[in-house]
């Protein structure tokens, strides 16, 4: 069954250019488009997407706002911020609001339509790079540093190593493989951790290893 992605910019030729390249692959499919962050989230109750593209910046609604209220319907989709620069602060927030990871709208074709996998298989798009730089740059970093420390202190040794992988952007499937798990073992661990620390996603659990000074700096 094809991914339904939908995708949302102020700017309509950006949507095109989008349409085009995801079109252009037989196992996604663009089901619908927006021009602000308010049409957005009616489009995401139409078309109930797999994945959304969502730019950031758009007058009216803007991509943050939208991306809190689709976080907040039953079942909602994978999101993926757009950005010019991957160091944009509004990545961050929009990665601490519920984003499922950020593109930078100059990826090749090629990469897109990957990522866009994905962001459907329920992984993180978001390099371990870039995340650090990103957190690296919070206004917050004090707090943020401290929350994270405090969240961390409540998992077991097992499930801080599991939240370890999820910081440099491992699979479940790599994962296991590092930890001599199996893969149900793991998707079990990240279930239960997600609960543990209050994330909507595995990549909020990433940022918050991040912060926490639990990635290893070779990840």
């Amino acid at each position: 069954m094809a991914v339904k992605v939908l995708v949302v910019d102020d700017e309509p030729m950006v949507c095109a250019h989008l349409r085009t390249i995801l079109g252009s692959a037989e196992d996604l499919e663009v089901v619908g488009e927006a021009h602000d962050g308010a049409a957005a989230v009616e489009a995401v109750l139409r078309n109930r997407p797999d994945v959304v593209l969502m730019d950031l910046r758009m007058p009216g609604v803007d991509g943050l706002t939208a991306i809190e209220r689709i976080g907040r319907l039953h079942d909602p989709p994978a999101v993926v911020a757009l950005t010019t620069f991957d160091a944009d602060q509004y990545v961050l927030r929009a990665l601490r609001a519920g984003a499922a990871g950020f593109l930078v709208k100059s990826t090749p074709p090629e990469d897109l339509i990957r990522l866009v996998q994905v962001a459907a298989d329920g992984n993180m798009v978001l390099s371990p790079v870039a995340a650090r730089r990103l957190v690296a740059a919070s206004a917050d970093q004090q707090a943020a540093r401290q929350r994270a420390r405090e969240l961390v202190g409540s998992l077991t040794e097992r499930e801080a190593e599991v939240l370890a992988c999820l910081g440099e952007g491992l699979s479940n499937a790599q994962i296991a493989a590092r930890l001599y798990l199996s893969e149900a073992t793991v998707k079990s661990y990240v279930s239960r951790m997600l609960d543990k620390l209050g994330c909507a996603n595995r990549t909020q659990a990433g940022l918050l290893a991040h912060d926490a000074g639990i990635v290893s700096p070779a990840g």
